[in-house]
């Protein structure tokens, strides 16, 4: 337990509210509010005042543990050492998380929307407003969607290789140094807005996407180079609306992956057993995906795979804590 919590904590013992507790300190309430939110740490002034005031020793505010924190290294119930995660290098995972998420959504905005240009030029060449034949029209839209996806590698990979020096955070069991996680966790308390609004906005514009579509069949079933327009922007919704999802996920999992919660939970990194189904598991997933996208040219509604998949690995990964539970008792 960390200062911050232990302020908290001494405080509501008390029945003090944050108000109570900063007249008696003679200082604002906003004072108060950050240190319990580590943002910010009470002089040495206030560390004796609280000390008297809570009844207890100075010892056991400043100390991160109720007692005094060993002289070894913490280490897991194994024996094994952990690693200690610094205030800085928490601040460079979230700086180089963020840029990451953008990275990867834009890949994804690329890739949802490749098939625009072939859908667009078949639908132009279909109006005559393009004086080519559809062998040409379709080869031209190809040329174009793999041109976009060539494009959406410029993005995942230098993606994928600036954040894998952080694979530790998702696979190893840590020890956070005095402030990470409260500063993680006011952050992470921060983004939560965003977060709600990137997900109902990438979920409004999917369904608006949806609805254009449909208007378009019942104004005019027949007119088929108006409804490859509005299918076109169809996948240009779906598109954005993965954008803002795919990025504000990735920004809330990298702080779960500093707090050890969620997906991250140090139960879960222990859990071998999915940690050798996942990797089996979303190989499988992409190959589908792929396979049906271009076997099928249903790259307008493949996308759902991933929702599927999503879904169902949820519940595979109930499935497999369960039995690793079971295996320990």
């Amino acid at each position: 337990m960390i200062l911050a919590e232990k302020i908290m904590e001494e405080r509501k013992k008390n029945g003090w509210s944050q108000e109570e507790l900063a007249d008696k300190l003679g200082v604002s309430r906003q004072s108060v509010s950050k240190w319990e939110s580590a943002q910010s740490v009470p002089d040495l002034q206030r560390i004796l005042e609280m000390s008297r005031l809570f009844n207890v020793s100075t010892d056991y505010l400043l100390k991160d543990e109720e007692e005094s924190r060993p002289a070894s290294p913490v280490t897991e119930e194994s024996g094994k050492e952990l690693r200690r995660l610094s205030m800085e290098e928490a601040n460079d995972f979230l700086a180089e998380n963020s840029s990451f998420a953008g990275k990867i959504a834009t890949g994804c905005l690329i890739c949802v929307s490749c098939p625009i240009p072939l859908i667009a030029i078949m639908a132009l060449q279909k109006a005559e407003v393009i004086g080519l034949s559809e062998n040409s029209a379709g080869a031209l839209g190809v040329i174009a969607l793999l041109l976009f996806v060539a494009i959406s590698l410029i993005f995942f990979i230098p993606a994928g290789l600036s954040i894998g020096k952080w694979e530790w955070l998702e696979n190893e069991v840590f020890d956070t140094e005095y402030g990470v996680d409260g500063m993680v966790r006011t952050k992470s308390e921060k983004f939560k807005k965003h977060f709600v609004r990137a997900i109902t906005g990438g979920t409004i514009l999917t369904l608006l996407g949806v609805i254009a579509l449909f208007v378009g069949a019942v104004i005019d079933e027949e007119n088929e180079p108006l409804l490859m327009g509005l299918l076109c922007v169809l996948l240009f919704c779906v598109g954005v609306g993965a954008f803002l999802i795919v990025n504000a996920g990735i920004i809330t999992d990298g702080y779960s992956k500093l707090l050890q919660e969620g997906d991250y939970t140090k139960e879960a990194k222990n859990n071998t057993l999915l940690k050798g189904v996942a990797p089996l598991y979303w190989t499988i997933a992409t190959a589908i995906y792929l396979g049906w996208s271009f076997l099928a040219d249903s790259w307008h509604i493949s996308w759902i795979v991933w929702v599927i998949a999503g879904v169902l690995y949820g519940g595979l990964s109930a499935v497999i804590t369960q039995i690793q539970k079971n295996k320990k008792f």
